[in-house]
């Protein structure tokens, strides 16, 4: 007899079935209220075009723009309908969720909605496009509730109920004083279970945490993810709350910036979209390129240097793709841990020198251990296979061993200390990408190689 086991359920399907039926709009509309939103999502995804025109109307435009927030590429649902039902769908969207449309959307469409959106949701959003990019303020969002710090618990509950028909953050409530500057924060349990003799003040966190509007997301995603709060308040530089960051405004500026990173570390000037033009990729991609190509001519003139080695010992050349790709290797390792460490700002000096240290340290025992392999292999494939004399490949092996062991030592240490350079002088440590990291350690790999060769081989020859 089989287990049993209980299925995952098909809301999708269901929610299908209920669109495509002829149910009259207000049975439509009851039936599809039992459903998640993101669940409505996936159904009008699957729905034509035609067919989602028809439910539009019937959803209205505040359950649409909840239902469009769970669309990735919303622009596209958006350009479904006519610009007036459009602008009514995007007043309804919180501040944040407007914006991320409107970017998406060509200048003079975005224009035109802009000009058309409710008097405060247009306000909110212009807010927000104010911000430059890199700031926290063109993250936030304008959707919270706030109350005066001279309420009672029944005037504050009041308020919080009065306000929470139009903003659904309601976990925490923001405090200002009388001059609305920020106060403090109230977590909503609190309130709910407070005595109403119980002074509001008594509830209020007044050190709670907060970030300024124009600070740069790189220098406080950091701060905001050791709070894991549900929200922080975003203030302006007179105290004043224009915004809050939420856990899913954090998370997604968390993955962007990952994304940046791995942008970074593959030599990329940005991030790079799936649909973006040819011109556009290639101008993110042709100045890390240039300069690789520069660094690469240099490597290749170091190898000329050496020309006498190969031409004496043509078989070390077999060897040197070995040296290269374990040195870039190792390099890029120590790379990606000193990123990552780099992100804690409090990392004292010391910490930093014990970092580099530790990474030689690993440099060394890894490259002993795989030195020490590639002597014994390469040694006996010279004197086994190629039938050269036990002296000759003892001596070959030895100098790839041996440049193994110096070159990942070398390129640990450089992928330690470069992002820590780049770190000192205020550039975004992630900019000493894989490919610099691996040229780099190119250079030393080649030296270290040829020029054991050059000082063990080439006298006893």
């Amino acid at each position: 007899m089989e287990p049993n086991v209980l299925k995952e359920p098909n809301f999708v399907e269901e929610i299908l079935a209920i669109f495509r039926s002829d149910l009259s709009p207000a049975e439509l509309n009851e039936k599809i209220s039992d459903y998640h939103e993101n669940d409505i999502a996936g159904a009008l995804e699957q729905m034509t075009p035609e067919e989602r025109q028809k439910v539009y109307p019937i959803l209205g435009a505040e359950k649409v723009s909840e239902i469009f927030t769970y669309i990735e590429d919303v622009d596209k649902y958006i350009g479904e309908l006519n610009i007036e039902k459009a602008a009514k769908v995007i007043s309804h969207m919180d501040s944040d969720d407007a914006v991320d449309v409107l970017e998406e959307m060509d200048d003079s469409t975005s224009e035109k909605i802009m000009s058309m959106l409710e008097e405060e949701s247009g306000r909110d959003v212009r807010l927000i496009l104010s911000y430059d990019d890199d700031e926290i303020g063109s993250k936030m969002t304008t959707n919270l509730i706030v109350i005066k710090n001279d309420l009672n618990i029944r005037s504050a509950m009041r308020e919080l109920v009065k306000q929470a028909g139009d903003n659904d953050n309601i976990y925490t409530i923001y405090v200002v004083d009388e001059e609305e500057k920020f106060y403090g924060a109230i977590d909503l349990k609190d309130l709910i279970v407070a005595r109403s003799e119980t002074p509001l003040e008594d509830l209020i966190v007044t050190s709670y945490p907060y970030v300024g509007d124009h600070e740069h997301i790189s220098d406080c995603i950091e701060r905001i993810k050791d709070y894991a709060e549900d929200s922080i308040p975003v203030l302006s530089e007179d105290k004043k709350i224009v915004g809050i960051i939420t856990s899913q405004d954090i998370v997604e500026v968390v993955d962007d910036e990952l994304g940046d990173d791995y942008a970074k570390l593959a030599g990329l000037t940005a991030e790079e979209d799936l649909n973006e033009k040819t011109n556009e990729s290639m101008k993110k991609r042709l100045p890390w390129l240039i300069i690789l190509l520069m660094l690469g001519i240099i490597v290749s003139t170091v190898v000329g240097v050496f020309e006498k080695v190969v031409a004496a010992i043509p078989i070390v050349i077999c060897f040197q793709s070995l040296i290269l790709d374990m040195a870039g290797n190792a390099g890029t390792q120590s790379l990606a841990v000193t990123i990552r460490v780099l992100m804690d700002e409090t990392l004292t000096a010391k910490q930093k020198i014990g970092l580099a240290i530790k990474e030689m340290r690993v440099g060394f025992c890894n490259g002993l251990f795989l030195g020490s392999a590639a002597l014994v292999v390469i040694g006996a494939y010279l004197k086994l296979i190629k039938h050269d004399t036990l002296s000759h490949s003892l001596l070959i092996a030895v100098c790839v061993g041996g440049a193994l062991v110096l070159s990942m030592i070398i390129s640990s240490l450089l992928g330690t200390l470069i992002p820590m350079f780049f770190h000192k002088i205020k550039i975004d440590p992630a900019v000493a990408s894989g490919p610099l990291i691996t040229t780099v350690n190119d250079l030393v790999a080649v030296v270290a190689y040829y020029g054991l060769v050059w000082l063990i081989i080439l006298p006893l020859m």
